[in-house]
């Protein structure tokens, strides 16, 4: 979204997503988020997906350890590279949220203003269900809770310059655990890692992974 060339570079995040910008101008708003569903459906899974699949089904195997996969995309590659219990904390572009009774439904069509909700049947009110510019994360008390239970934390392909997530390294740190940042260059906290790599996550990444996985095999 936010390096050369990304959405925001060509949009104004301002006027397409915040909840401001959807009271003044919905039309715009759902239009902007059909089309980005709609590229969606091109899309697909890389190494780093499958990477990261293959770490939680072994790491977990013999119940070695906790693994909490956590991401600031609304997509869902990582559910088709296999993860199966992603935390998407900014929410997910294939649901839609009634802003009448609150309902979540997973949601591959077009909205529009007369969409009416599946559960209370009004019209008006159905909205894609992504955190916008404002608006709180979801799924924050689980996340801080593993913060403080982590050995290792992994940061992959941000720029490290939205909040809450650009915390989350110092929070680990904090209580003790091993950091390590893989990404396409530097991000704004690169040196509060105590280790960072640098080139393709679909390279990075499946290189980690072998290591990790080396190193919980050995004797």
């Amino acid at each position: 979204f936010r390096e050369e060339g990304g959405l925001w570079a060509k949009f104004d995040p301002m006027k397409l997503a915040t909840p401001e910008a959807f009271e003044a101008d919905p039309d715009t708003v759902l239009g902007f988020y059909n089309a980005r569903r709609a590229n969606l459906a091109d899309a697909r899974a890389n190494a780093a997906h499958f990477a990261l699949a293959e770490l939680e089904q072994n790491w977990l195997l013999d119940g070695r350890a906790n693994y909490l996969l956590v991401t600031q995309n609304i997509d869902d590659l990582h559910e088709r590279g296999g993860s199966p219990a992603v935390i998407h904390m900014h929410g997910e572009l294939l649901k839609a949220e009634c802003q009448h009774c609150g309902a979540v439904v997973d949601w591959r069509e077009d909205l529009s203003i007369e969409t009416a909700c599946p559960d209370c049947g009004l019209p008006a009110g159905m909205r894609p269900h992504v955190v916008w510019f404002g608006e709180m994360p979801r799924f924050m008390d689980r996340i801080v809770l593993a913060l403080a239970d982590a050995d290792l934390f992994i940061s992959i392909g941000t720029s490290g310059n939205v909040y809450p997530a650009a915390g989350f390294v110092a929070e680990a740190r904090e209580y003790g655990a091993a950091t390590i940042e893989l990404n396409l260059e530097p991000s704004e906290g690169a040196t509060l890692f105590a280790e960072t790599r640098y080139g393709p996550a679909s390279v990075l990444v499946p290189d980690y992974v072998d290591e990790l996985l080396d190193l919980a095999a050995a004797p």
